[in-house]
């Protein structure tokens, strides 16, 4: 059974650092893209960052330089480093695994494709306040 578990959210000030970590388990980690989401209320869920089976990342425009994915196969985890928070990376932030083996969405972009047919953790809360 696939399952994934946030966990490593909380509530820091602007300019401050935060690790989300996603367990895995149910599947090895190595064959399949993977990403993070965040989503705030009244908005859709958007992907920031993922990275290919070849871990290499992608981020979107707004994390890129701040935040980092990584995933350390031995421990069947992802990761995200958060650097540099600012108010507006507010949000619960969920792990993703792309449906199928080795499907290059990460690469091409396809977030919208990961959405609709992923697997799900169920989020964890990060608030940057002033």
């Amino acid at each position: 059974q696939v399952q994934l578990v946030e966990s490593g959210g909380g509530s820091v000030r602007p300019g401050g650092s935060l690790t989300l970590s996603c367990a895995t388990s149910g599947f090895y980690l190595g064959n399949y893209d993977l990403a993070w989401f965040r989503q705030v209320p009244g908005k859709e869920r958007e992907g920031i960052a993922c990275l290919t089976v070849n871990d290499k990342p992608y981020y979107t425009n707004s994390i890129k330089g701040r935040f980092t994915i990584s995933r350390d196969t031995y421990k069947n985890e992802l990761y995200l480093q958060m650097d540099n928070l600012k108010p507006e990376d507010t949000a619960v932030y969920y792990c993703l695994r792309d449906y199928g083996m080795f499907s290059r969405n990460c690469e091409t972009g396809s977030y919208d494709q990961m959405r609709q047919s992923g697997y799900w953790g169920r989020g964890t809360q990060v608030t940057v306040f002033q």
